[in-house]
């Protein structure tokens, strides 16, 4: 069972808010949900939108088609009515509205719904859109929030002012009345939310207003809850990955859509977590500091983590950008670093509250010169929690930094899920070669077979760092034989990860293994491209799906396995040139034989993947 549910409204009207109390209410009848944030990059004003997906198993992508459309504002309704197959709840109020009075909304969308509606033969007012939602089957539901705001108002003794809000909480009313389940879980929600006891008023009188008139249409029926579930989105799962494996200090400079993470850990700085020492689960705190700059970011979290404790940093593309230097200065000194990136819409400051994956290539080869970067990419939000932790354990285990790609889309989607599928029992911290007491001279970059040596927190030997290149103690030389022997004794840490770590945690496997058509993919596509398949699979056309989970070192042995005798190969991801193609060709020298891509900065949805494997 899917149902698409979409609410939209000026930024700052509370639409996040409205989206959180009807998740919430969905979630305690036993419903799993899966949700997308879009929104402007600006504060207060322009349109911004959260489209749920209601399953009764775990849901994993959004749809790009709407089954109900929750709006009180005309934008809403010019801005998704073409996308709605089911209902469209909508203000009595804006019917008359033109799109040409709607000012928040960009001229380039004005132009083209414009022409679109003259095209149906139609005016350009919201009872046109209308008209044409209808004419496709679209159910309609009129309702009179200004009444409804002024009967809350007057029975509650509040200004209609105060009042106000009240609208948002009719709109998400009436989606869950037409759902048919138990109204208490939605008033139970409400409460939770607002506490103060005027609010919760105010909200309730509403709801029963609404919920009196909105009859059910998809009479939905509580399901069986088991076990324990969690709701979050992908910022808070990797803040509390990190917590949870062991985090000591975490760096930022504010950027969307990274900030939220480090302002969660910043919020739970004294935490029960693993133990890096012992691997036991104790309290202690973590160090959070908001930095000057990026630069200043991820030199401190190098600082901080050659004093033996667990430590990263976080940021998005131009913070990436501004790292480069010092990630530089991680590789040349062997640093156990974590740079959790949240890939945004680029170059430059592109589009910072968009999707994107088109940092690929850039993450893998980032800062100037060869040395090893090893690079992880999480794919939904369980594994956003499991690979902060990873994340720790490669850059310690190999002394080296890890850059964890985590887009736009997995940082601002909420997900519900088991609480079992993050197996936390399974989850250990690996320390690598740290020594402890050393005796004598320390040679911190002693060469070695696996290219790895022993490395010791500041304070417990002499150790030198410098950015030039070094002899085995730290002292600064341009010797040519000690360069040569420095230089790959750095790049030979990646041929041991490659050896160490097993292929299969590398990458993972779905769908049929003999079937003739393969799917590659990374990210956030996973959860579309999965219900894609599986769509596919229900009508008799079998899709092997690997995702990639790692491209430095990249899985290249497993892939060329799994890829051998396929009739096609067909390449999905976010960006223009097909970056993990290219990274597929370059280590296997298979090259996929078909695309499907996007870059418009929106998260792939289910149905576009259907859609563009079908063809």
């Amino acid at each position: 069972m899917r149902i698409s549910w979409e609410i939209g409204g000026a930024q700052g009207t509370g639409v996040d808010t409205s989206a959180n109390i009807f998740g919430a209410a969905i979630a305690a009848a036993g419903y799993y949900i899966y949700g997308n944030r879009e929104y402007y990059s600006n504060i207060k004003g322009r349109h911004s939108y959260f489209n749920i997906t209601i399953s009764d198993r775990r849901a994993r992508s959004i749809s790009s088609t709407v089954d109900i459309l929750a709006s009180f504002d005309a934008e809403t309704v010019f801005q998704h009515f073409q996308e709605v197959k089911g209902v469209i709840i909508y203000h009595k109020g804006v019917k008359g509205t033109s799109i040409e009075r709607v000012q928040s909304m960009e001229p380039e969308i004005q132009e083209r719904l414009t022409h679109f509606l003259k095209s149906q033969g139609l005016g350009t007012t919201v009872a046109d859109a209308l008209k044409y939602a209808e004419s496709k089957g679209v159910k309609l539901i009129e309702l009179d929030y200004d009444e409804i705001v002024k009967k809350t108002a007057d029975a509650v003794g509040v200004p209609m002012s105060v009042a106000e809000r009240a609208k948002n909480t009719a709109a998400i009313a009436a989606s869950y009345a037409l759902l048919g389940l138990r109204k208490e879980y939605f008033m139970d929600a409400v409460k939770r939310t607002f506490k103060q006891e005027t609010f919760v008023k105010i909200n309730s009188i509403a709801t029963e207003l609404v919920m009196s008139t909105v009859k059910p249409m998809f009479q939905l029926r509580e399901l069986p809850k088991t076990g324990k579930r969690i709701q979050v989105d992908g910022n808070t799962a990797v803040a509390m990955g990190k917590i949870y494996g062991g985090l000591s200090f975490q760096s930022y400079y504010p950027i969307t859509p990274a900030s939220d993470e480090s302002v969660y850990i910043e919020a739970h700085q004294e935490v029960m977590a693993l133990d890096p020492e012992t691997g036991d689960k104790r309290k202690r705190p973590i160090v959070v500091v908001q930095a000057e700059d990026e630069l200043a970011a991820i030199n401190m979290a190098s600082g901080a983590a050659l004093t033996g404790v667990r430590s990263a940093t976080a940021t998005s593309g131009p913070g990436f950008s501004l790292m480069a230097e010092g990630i530089g200065w991680a590789g040349m000194n062997e640093v156990p670093v974590v740079i959790t990136y949240y890939i945004r819409g680029g170059p430059s400051t592109g589009q910072p509250t968009r999707t994107s994956q088109a940092d690929l290539l850039f993450a893998m080869n980032v800062s100037h010169g060869e040395f090893p970067r090893i690079v992880i990419a999480s794919g939904d939000h369980v594994e956003a929690f499991q690979d902060a932790i990873w994340a720790f354990n490669l850059a310690e285990r190999y002394q080296t930094p890890v850059i964890h790609l985590v887009e736009k889309a997995i940082a601002n989607a909420y997900s519900i899920f088991d609480v079992s599928e993050l197996k936390l029992d399974s989850l250990r911290a690996e320390r690598g070669k740290l020594v402890e007491s050393p005796d004598g001279e320390f040679k911190r970059f002693k060469f070695t077979e696996d290219g790895i040596s022993p490395r010791v927190a500041l304070g417990k030997a002499y150790v030198f760092y410098t950015g030039d290149e070094h002899n085995e103690i730290g002292h600064i030389s341009e010797d040519s034989e000690n360069r040569t022997k420095m230089y790959e004794k750095r790049i030979r840490k990646l041929d041991t990860a490659d050896k160490e770590i097993p292929e299969e945690e590398r990458l993972k496997v779905f769908g049929d293994q003999d079937a003739k058509v393969a799917v590659i993919t990374w990210g956030s596509p996973k959860g579309s491209v999965l219900d894609a398949v599986e769509q596919l699979e229900s009508e008799g056309t079998k899709v092997q799906v690997i995702q990639l989970r790692m491209f430095n070192p990249f899985p290249k042995s497993l892939t060329k396995k799994l890829l051998s005798g396929k009739e096609a190969i067909i390449d999905i991801e976010g960006n223009y040139e097909g970056q993990a193609g290219l990274v597929l060709k370059l280590n296997t020298g298979i090259e996929p034989t078909h695309h499907i891509l996007k870059w418009n900065g929106r998260p792939m949805a289910w149905d576009e993947v259907y859609t563009g494997l079908k063809s």
